[in-house]
């Protein structure tokens, strides 16, 4: 059975540092590129997104005709730790910042996760999501990071190599999952 997967980056939270578990607000006053972002999604689908404020505010502006599942943490972005909200000038230990995205995975930020422990939670929780719900549009509003570890997922790519797409605020990736694999339709796709 086919499950198309469309993921949506929250709208953007215009911070200047690194954001975790931060609980920013999106700004959401561009309600012209939400209207089209809301017209390129399946209606109807089932819509899910992360706890976080950023990214629940903007499933809500899309929930008309959607199925609005309740909000789900294992959705939420990667946990900083105490990098949560510095820039990265301002975090004391540089050479453990540089390690953090030069061997992604394996260096994990002061009381954060690691890159392979947010790909293990965010997998559980799609895997969740593909067998509660075999076959349905899922509209999953999430997080940079989030995002990326599937997309890692369905490319096989390496995590370095995940980390050099860009996925914009407010942007759709679309990954199908088939009884052969996952098949990318769309990355980075802006309406």
């Amino acid at each position: 059975m086919n499950t198309r997967l469309f993921w949506v980056r929250h709208g953007p939270t215009h911070a200047r540092g690194l954001v975790g578990w931060a609980d920013l607000p999106a700004d959401l006053s561009d309600t012209a590129r939400i209207a089209r972002l809301d017209a390129h999604l399946p209606r109807p689908a089932t819509l899910v997104s992360s706890d976080l404020t950023r990214a629940a505010a903007t499933a809500d502006t899309l929930a008309e005709h959607r199925t609005r599942l309740p909000h789900d943490p294992a959705l939420r972005e990667l946990h900083f730790g105490d990098w949560d909200l510095k820039a990265p000038d301002d975090i004391e230990d540089q050479a453990r910042y540089h390690a953090f995205w030069n061997r992604p995975g394996e260096v994990r930020p002061p009381s954060g996760e690691t890159w392979f422990e947010l790909g293990a939670r965010v997998n559980a929780a799609t895997d969740a999501l593909i067998a509660a719900h075999p076959g349905a549009d899922l509209v999953i509003v999430a997080h940079l990071g989030v995002i990326l570890t599937q997309l890692q997922r369905a490319l096989d790519l390496t995590a370095t190599e995940a980390f050099s797409h860009s996925i914009a605020p407010l942007s759709v990736t679309e990954l199908n999952h088939t009884p052969s694999g996952w098949h990318v339709a769309g990355i980075n796709h802006t309406p």
